[in-house]
């Protein structure tokens, strides 16, 4: 896969529709919940009904993202890190923005389109995003994130039932398998800047249309 087919991988591009109409589920809650998004989470799996985004997903080893303040007390921002092969790569084109109608936005940081959002779950150290693409028809997917990779049954039933109210197959689910230590958590985490450095950069620009981690717009 050449960089191109990489770079959709790490971000949500601005051909999604506007997540307005909610298939399955109830938004995550109110900015009080904000703070307690902070800090690291570890991407667990993701399920797609578009078939190139469920291709790439099976590339990526692991993944994760930062969240911390933004300039507003209204939004936190996003950094991605996402292995593959032996390459860490990282981008921060999106960000959260909780809305004055209680749900959590993920948006594109140069268009501020609306790519996403947070899903509600019954534990507060999981992490569910859901968004809509549109081609020639609708195509919907979720992606899990934790605090820890060390989830119950229960939280593991509960990310498969919303992809089944989604309309996702089994089929369709992809759990990272966490066989490398290419990207390095502790070194983000370490990291003083919101915008920590990546190991490998990617610098030219995304194709449209896809979700983050594991999507694809060609």
């Amino acid at each position: 896969m050449g960089t191109p087919g990489l770079l959709v991988i790490l971000g949500l591009a601005a051909l999604l529709l506007p997540t307005d109409a909610v298939p399955c589920g109830a938004q995550r809650p109110d900015s009080s919940t904000a703070s307690k998004l902070l800090g690291t989470w570890l991407y667990v799996a993701g399920a797609a009904q578009f078939p190139q985004h469920r291709v790439e997903m099976l590339l990526i080893d692991h993944a994760f993202l930062r969240l911390e303040p933004g300039a507003s007390g209204q939004e936190l921002l996003i950094s991605h890190y996402v292995a593959v092969g032996d390459q860490c790569f990282t981008n921060n084109l999106t960000y959260l923005e909780v809305t004055a109608g209680n749900a959590t936005l993920v948006k594109h940081a140069k268009t501020q389109q609306t790519e996403g959002m947070l899903m509600n779950m019954s534990s507060e150290n999981l992490l569910l995003i859901q968004y809509q693409m549109q081609r020639e028809r609708t195509y919907l997917g979720q992606y899990l994130y934790a605090r820890s990779l060390s989830i119950s049954t229960a939280d593991k039933e509960e990310f498969e039932q919303h992809a089944e109210c989604l309309g996702l197959r089994a089929e369709q689910i992809v759990y990272a398998p966490w066989k490398t230590e290419v990207c390095q958590v502790k070194e983000a985490e370490g990291s003083n800047s919101p915008h920590p450095e990546p190991v490998a950069a990617v610098t030219a620009s995304p194709a449209p249309g896809t979700p983050w981690p594991g999507s694809a717009g060609n």
